[in-house]
């Protein structure tokens, strides 16, 4: 488990701060005695094989999955108390080919996708501006302005993930929350965006991001949350991606060997990134 000595509630700077938490479902436990801090503009992994509740932590810090033990503080707040500050992408889902909509309104759609009718005329004008401007800054953010006013069922996989990552930051959020964002992505694009999330947490914003494999990432990363058994570890990924870590928490053997410029890679993983999905919602 982790955490400082005085306790990650005491911690001013911090995003999330998760105290000996704990999840049940249907009457089982999910993890107990989980402790966890998020920074400010940390990126931050969440790890594990499947069905360890990686998005049930996401959908914890949303408010959306009470806990059965412990304590969460989001953004100073109890979770939920301050969803409007975070930005939130749930595990993807293939859109249709045939659908129209373009990229561009998908990004808008996180700006004012809560709203029904369309605005009478005349009214709001300089909202209006502000909104266009916010959607174009954003997308240019993601570097998805040349795709943006096609089709969304018409652009890669890649190009899809981008403008959703825009849609979850449009509203300029202090936390964003990613669950598995690189699933099913071809190893360049998976490259890409993990390039591209890296920017926006020097931006200032921390990252929570669920992934199955680590290799993409890891070497952007600040804190890893490695969840398995019913527990965590928690720290750098020089402390918790260790062969004698990942083995232990895998219960078979897993490697971690360097390449030639210094760069850590995990090898004999027992579960394949595609075939994720959170058994416990």
């Amino acid at each position: 488990m982790s955490g400082a000595a005085d306790g990650p509630m005491n911690q001013p700077d911090a995003v999330v701060t998760l105290e000996d938490g704990a999840i049940e479902a249907s009457g089982r436990t999910i993890w107990r005695d989980v402790s966890v801090t998020v920074g400010a503009g940390q990126f931050v992994a969440v790890l594990g094989p499947n069905g360890v509740g990686k998005s049930t932590l996401i959908k914890a810090v949303l408010g959306l999955m009470p806990l059965s033990g412990g304590r969460l503080r989001v953004l100073g707040r109890p979770a939920g108390a301050a969803n409007h500050r975070i930005g939130y992408l749930p595990q993807r889902r293939s859109f249709d080919p045939s659908l129209r909509i373009r990229g561009v309104d998908v990004v808008r759609l996180g700006l004012d996708g809560h709203r029904f009718g369309l605005p009478r005329p005349g009214r709001r004008s300089d909202q209006a501006r502000h909104d266009r401007q916010r959607v174009e800054q954003v997308i240019e953010l993601v570097g998805a302005g040349a795709y943006a006013h096609r089709p969304i069922g018409q652009v890669s996989g890649g190009e899809q993930q981008r403008l959703l990552i825009a849609q979850a930051l449009v509203t300029r959020p202090e936390l964003l929350l990613l669950d598995e964002p690189l699933d099913s992505l071809d190893l360049p694009n998976q490259a890409t965006v993990a390039a591209l999330i890296a920017d926006i947490c020097a931006q200032g914003v921390a990252v929570m991001l669920v992934a199955h494999d680590v290799n993409p990432i890891l070497s952007y990363l600040d804190r890893v949350i490695y969840l398995a058994h019913g527990g965590a570890v928690e720290g750098s990924p020089d402390q918790v991606i260790t062969s004698q870590t990942l083995s232990a928490l895998y219960e078979t053997p897993i490697e971690v060997l360097h390449t030639a410029d210094g760069r850590p890679v995990v090898v004999g993983q027992p579960e394949a990134p595609g075939h994720h999905h959170d058994r416990h919602a």
